[in-house]
């Protein structure tokens, strides 16, 4: 039996005796753990509350397999590398010790002596740590909070794959920007504060799922979350482990998924994280070719690595375990994928087949959507890869990587770069809606409006809209309504849904002011609700959204006038609908081929007044024996000025 010092001499300033005491890791644990397979490291390692011989304290377990030493420091030995010294596992490079008589709340690090020097340590596995900048962690109990969203988990693995054909209709959130305190701009409301007002926003606008830019403990606010010190803490700038879990518990008995950002490509090096922990290149490559993104100043994780990719898989399933997390959405993907991702000729270290994929990274990946998916059935993994990579959303067994979606970039470049356009220049561009059919049965896609198009200059989707204040408004209307008629599921970032001018700042507050304006920020935002309410309700925008039955082109070579027309079909033979699309400031008649005879109706255009638009409208229409477009039948229809309209047949 593994054994480790009882530090009974704590605060005192002298080298504890080892007295033993049975460690936290059984032999199966240590098996597992070397093995690369324990998926549940989190249970093990960082800092748990234990009785031991009926005294009540902490015990800490830190990998760290080239240190010389490590000892815990913290508020409670008067930060004394001396007073608690850990007691070493060999060989796997685990180091433990129990302290009595503390709790949680208390502050603790790791002092990491190597051949590299002396090193003071956040906790790899810490689940809090003091808000930035300070940086100590924080023993914490994440057991204590009582769910009560038994309901929501039990229907979720109940239907685990019903997503597939279901609406998913994702709003993309950054706590901090969201909206601040109304008393003082400068302060962040708190993860309880947000709940019922994030919970009464999401439901008014129809949206089925948030997506949380990354919570884990990051040092530099200005990474939006993305450089991450804490993986297994909650950021302490909107409270503590048990308010996230309020928020995620209040959502759940509300009928909202909560899908999470993870960052798992790479890390920042910041002295107190994971970098060179210690004292060697642990976590991450020595070799600046393989373990530095140059670009972000970051370190790369050593995939490769057993241990690594141990405590990568059961972050993973952390917080899906602890947290209740319904999905993550995977961050920088293709920086994983590729060897040479960002690097010159020279630069980058080819695999042993000479190739540039990063064969270790494909299997990381595989391994952890298949882990996630079995433990935690109904979940969803989300990749962002902005490259062709085949097999993105196909299971591991046939060569895929296993994740449920993946956001499609070639989609959000092609359509922001044409609505962009002035409408007169459209008709030149016209591929660049139609192309995306190509190719949109290929991998199961998120059609991502995201955080990233609206930063860096790009500006906002509002202001990027050509034409007058009415054009700009109808555009965006247009755009929606492009967006949720297309296949595939819905990810639009907040502040987008309502016209907001500025472009984000993650260092205020949304222009939540805007909305007073009814004729155009208003009138977007009940567009969105609207849109919301339909892809809802209408089995036709969304059973087949990965499936080519569930579509089919009507007109999509009228480029001079830049119209487009489109079935779209539910399971159900008879459930479709028709969507034109009118790309101009010009009201035009065209007539467009039917799946069949009888009456159709407008169910919804872009151009309702209650939008903002001019009122141009078609009512019930009567189809007719006339063929047309290669159907026996067709309608004529008035196509309202830079609108989207969706009819259905009268029955």
């Amino acid at each position: 039996m593994s054994t480790s010092p009882s530090n009974s001499n704590a605060g005192t300033g002298k080298s504890p005796a080892p007295t033993a005491f049975s460690s936290v890791m059984a032999e199966l644990d240590f098996y597992l753990f070397g093995e690369g397979t324990h998926w549940e490291l989190y249970n093990k390692l960082g800092a748990h509350l234990r009785t031991v011989d009926g005294v009540e304290g902490v015990n800490f377990l830190v990998w760290a397999p080239n240190a010389t030493r490590v000892s815990v420091v913290g508020n409670f030995n008067g930060w004394n590398a001396e007073a608690n010294v850990m007691f070493r596992h060999n060989p796997s490079g685990l180091w433990e010790a129990f302290v009595p008589g503390i709790g949680t709340g208390t502050l603790y690090k790791y002092r990491v002596e190597s051949a590299a020097g002396i090193q003071e340590k956040v906790d790899p596995v810490g689940f809090q740590t003091e808000v930035p900048p300070r940086t100590a962690s924080i023993v914490a109990d994440l057991d204590s909070y009582a769910w009560n969203d038994q309901e929501w988990l039990a229907r979720r693995e109940k239907n685990d794959t019903s997503w597939l054909h279901s609406p998913v209709s994702i709003y993309e959130v950054h706590l901090g920007s969201w909206i601040r305190s109304p008393d003082d701009p400068d302060k962040f409301l708190s993860y309880r504060d947000l709940a019922p007002k994030l919970i009464e926003y999401v439901k008014k606008i129809g949206y089925t799922h948030i997506e949380l830019l990354p919570l884990a403990e990051h040092p530099l606010a200005a990474s939006w979350g993305y450089q991450v010190i804490g993986y297994f803490a909650a950021t302490g700038r909107f409270g503590t482990p048990e308010d996230l879990m309020y928020l995620v518990d209040q959502c759940h008995q509300n009928g909202i998924g909560v899908l999470l950002d993870w960052v798992p490509a790479h890390f920042p090096k910041d002295a107190h994280g994971l970098a060179r922990f210690d004292g060697t290149a642990l976590y991450e490559h020595a070799d600046p070719r393989q373990g530095e993104h140059r670009d972000w100043g970051t370190y790369i994780f050593n995939f490769g690595r057993t241990e690594v990719r141990n405590f990568l898989v059961s972050n993973a399933l952390f917080w899906l375990d602890k947290y209740h997390i319904d999905g993550l959405r995977v961050d920088a993907v293709a920086s994983m994928l590729y060897l040479d991702y960002s690097r010159k000729e020279g630069e980058w270290i080819p695999n042993k087949y000479g190739g540039r994929e990063n064969l270790e990274a494909i299997d990381f990946l595989r391994v952890m959507n298949e882990q996630t998916h079995t433990r935690h059935k109904g979940i969803l993994t989300i990749a962002e890869e902005s490259t062709s990579w085949g097999g993105v959303t196909r299971p591991g067994y046939t060569g895929g990587l296993g994740f449920s979606m993946k956001w499609n970039m070639g989609w959000m470049h092609d359509t922001l770069q044409y609505f962009r356009r002035n409408p007169i220049h459209r008709k030149y561009h016209h591929n660049q809606l139609t192309f995306s059919l190509l190719y949109a049965f290929s991998e199961n896609f998120v059609l991502p409006i995201s955080h990233d198009e609206v930063v860096h200059g790009k500006g906002s989707i509002i202001s990027d809209m050509p034409g007058d204040l009415w054009q700009k408004f109808a555009n965006a209307r247009l755009l929606y309504g492009y967006m949720w008629t297309h296949p595939g599921k819905k990810l639009l970032f907040m502040g987008c849904d309502f016209g907001q001018w500025n472009e984000w700042d993650f260092n205020k507050s949304l222009d939540w002011h805007l909305l007073q304006f009814g004729d155009t920020h208003g009138g977007l935002q009940k567009c969105l609700a609207d849109l919301n309410a339909l892809y809802k309700s209408e089995k036709a925008l969304y059973e087949y959204d990965f499936d080519q039955r569930g579509f089919e082109w009507v007109d999509c070579n009228n480029w001079g006038e830049s119209v487009l027309a489109y079935v779209r079909r539910a399971k159900d033979p008879g459930d479709w609908l028709l969507v034109t699309i009118n790309a101009t400031p010009v009201a035009r008649r065209c007539r467009f081929g039917l799946p069949e005879g009888g009456d159709i109706k407008e169910i919804f255009c872009s151009d309702a007044p209650c939008y903002g638009g001019s009122g141009l409208g078609n009512g019930t229409i009567s189809g007719e024996a006339i063929p047309w477009q290669g159907r026996p039948f067709s309608a004529e229809i008035l196509l309202a000025p830079l609108a989207v309209s969706i009819f259905k047949p009268s029955r």
